[in-house]
């Protein structure tokens, strides 16, 4: 089948798994002629436990508050939130640094040549909320539930919706390409709901390990579906249920 040229990619910047994806699709756009639209998803929304504020309810959410920075980013020029995204992404899933802090916001945007006060701009202007949550619903709506989460274009203008890959690992040179054709495939077969390998402690002593600046530079909780995550000397550990 043709490679697609062009995707939605759907992320959030606190999640290691959407960042280790988006470094493979970058390479994959090097080498194609693939045209990436970065869009948005709220871990922290999707996991709310119920009773909790909403995210967008406190004046500043870690998540949501760096997708907003993003969409006023991205109002000039897509490239723009392109930069963004890869150097938070850098800071928090390889460096160890917290870009979810304002001024470390603000440090990064002056990094990448871009205007600092954007981060007060984007978060008075009501309106990148509005987009947020709409890029968002739009995920929920297609029975989405995590990051990354692709949208590609099917011939008569409707859309297929692929959730991966997850990688922690991510192949950056030709094999990049092996790994969008394995992706590109599953558009052939709508109905291809999940194939998943098994995770062996080893696996879990690497994700780990890939995992660890982020890790020690978070400022929450990891909650999935109900599940408290910490972090211990060999790797991940269930800390208990949320209430």
């Amino acid at each position: 089948m043709d490679r697609p040229t062009r995707v939605d990619f759907h992320f959030d910047v606190m999640c290691p798994y959407a960042y280790q994806t988006s470094r493979w699709i970058r390479a994959v756009r090097e080498q194609t002629d693939l045209t990436i639209n970065w869009r948005f998803f709220s871990l922290e929304e999707i996991n709310r436990v119920e009773g909790k504020k909403h995210p967008w309810e406190r004046e500043w959410s870690y998540g949501w508050s760096m997708m907003r920075i993003g969409a006023a980013l991205r109002r000039t020029d897509m490239a723009h939130l392109d930069a963004w995204y890869a150097a938070a992404g850098k800071a928090l899933h390889e460096d160890g640094n917290k870009p979810h802090e304002p001024d470390v916001a603000r440090h990064l945007l002056s990094q990448i040549g871009l205007d600092p006060g954007i981060v007060d701009a984007a978060i008075a202007d009501p309106t990148t909320h509005d987009e947020v949550k709409a890029e968002h619903d739009k995920v929920v709506a297609a029975s989405g539930y995590g990051v990354p989460t692709l949208f590609f274009d099917n011939d008569d203008g409707s859309e297929q919706t692929i959730f991966g890959p997850v990688l922690v690992d991510p192949p950056l040179d030709d094999a990049a390409l092996r790994l969008w054709d394995t992706v590109c495939g599953w558009l052939e077969f709508p109905h291809l709901y999940e194939i998943q390998r098994p995770k062996t402690k080893a696996d879990e002593l690497a994700i780990a390990s890939t995992f660890r600046p982020y890790l020690e530079a978070r400022d929450w909780i990891s909650i999935n579906r109900g599940v408290e995550v910490g972090f211990g000397e060999d790797g991940f550990t269930v800390v208990g249920a949320v209430n």
